[in-house]
């Protein structure tokens, strides 16, 4: 199975691009699912053989999770009163939970991802590793095994049910939701940004490429949506050379693919094909998305991590460590990266930006082993190894 996530500002066609997209490979016999939080700008999708839409509802996912999970958990509490699911108000970040939940029961060849601004899209494909953060964090595995203890007494009549429980008999649904992750694929996930080739495009979608390396991630595809060639006048040369320019620039972020601009939306699922040409998508010839996951090299006295970070500016990304952990901040993203055994073990000395600004952008942390942590033997052995 594929994923095929689209991107970019407003503006940019982002939904259509993904119809034509869907509408592309369904053609081509795979069979297509297309997930979206927005009415599909498209006419006669449902007539496309072989195609899903499925258009994304936060409200109507919160009611359905909250009347079919959390209203059965809090039903042995009598003295807590809680609202019906048509009362209840999304939290912020329901909309990327729904569209996650959809992702994870899709069976579709592949499943194409309308997933709007930036913004949007790096919130969606932070959600999984936020989930497991927090989980870890308020139900670390010692209290899990607690929790399963008390579970137990509970059914078997040797304990009272309480609050606890009921927050307890969600954990399964969140496990279960997340153990279907197909965003963790990153081989099989690629991702399109949508762009019209104006003055500062390419500088801010810089940034998202950023975000996405944080994820693991990087962009496949650029979709730019170009001025037909037919065009005449001092103001149209002046706005192709401006054009021309953003292309150039958005070329550095990944292969740019020309989306001819029409006066209008298209009308139909064919029109809305034609927009893409001869684009690959993904398994027939646009490859995945994912970057070579972070690496430790040994040094003289000590280790370095190296964690790729496209475009990755000088001064533009935060370090920090704490416990077991390694959090890195940039482009307005935020990644709990998990250490090694042995890097736990080990003192962070430093950080720097190799390669900064560019493609190959990489933050690469020093490491010494912790006196505190290893044996003085070992210390020893470990500081006279080259």
């Amino acid at each position: 199975m594929r994923t095929l996530v689209l991107t970019g500002p407003g503006g940019a066609g982002v939904s259509t691009l993904a119809a034509a997209a869907a509408v592309r490979a369904a053609g081509a016999g795979r069979s297509t699912l297309l997930l979206s939080r927005q009415p599909v700008p498209v006419a006669g999708l449902a007539d496309v053989p072989g195609l899903q839409v499925r258009t994304v509802d936060a409200g109507t996912a919160v009611e359905r999770f909250w009347a079919g999970t959390v209203a059965p958990a809090a039903g042995a509490l009598p003295q807590l009163a809680l609202p019906p699911a048509s009362s209840v108000t999304p939290l912020p970040g329901a909309a990327e939970l729904a569209l996650f939940a959809e992702l994870g029961r899709a069976s579709a060849d592949l499943v194409v991802v309308d997933a709007g601004s930036p913004a949007d899209a790096a919130a969606l494909l932070a959600l999984p590793a936020t989930l497991r953060w927090w989980l870890d964090r308020l139900l670390p595995p010692g209290a899990r095994a607690l929790g399963a203890i008390r579970s137990a007494a509970v059914t078997s009549g040797a304990a009272r049910r309480g609050p606890v429980d009921a927050a307890l008999a969600l954990l399964p649904q969140l496990e279960e939701l997340l153990a279907v992750d197909r965003l963790a694929d990153v081989a099989g996930t690629a991702v399109a940004l949508a762009a019209v080739p104006r003055p500062g495009t390419a500088a801010a979608l810089r940034g998202t490429a950023t975000a996405l390396g944080l994820h693991g991630l990087r962009p496949g595809i650029v979709l730019a949506r170009v001025l037909p060639d037919d065009g005449t006048g001092e103001w149209w040369r002046a706005r192709r050379a401006e054009q021309d320019a953003e292309l150039d620039a958005l070329a550095e972020l990944a292969p740019v693919h020309r989306v001819p601009e029409t006066a209008s939306s298209p009308a139909d699922a064919a029109a809305a094909t034609a927009l893409l040409g001869d684009l690959p998508l993904p398994g027939g010839g646009l490859p995945g998305a994912g970057l070579p996951a972070p690496a430790t090299e040994r040094l003289d006295g000590g280790w370095e991590l190296g964690v790729p970070l496209p475009f990755a500016e000088r001064g533009a990304v935060g370090l920090t460590r704490w416990e077991d952990d390694l959090v890195v901040t940039a482009a307005g993203a935020r990644r709990s990266l998990r250490l090694d055994p042995l890097l736990r073990r080990c003192e962070v000395t430093g950080g720097r930006i190799t390669d900064a600004g560019s493609a190959d952008a990489r933050l690469v942390v020093s490491f010494r082993p912790d006196p505190q942590l290893w044996p003085a033997d070992l210390l020893a052995a470990v500081r006279r190894t080259p």
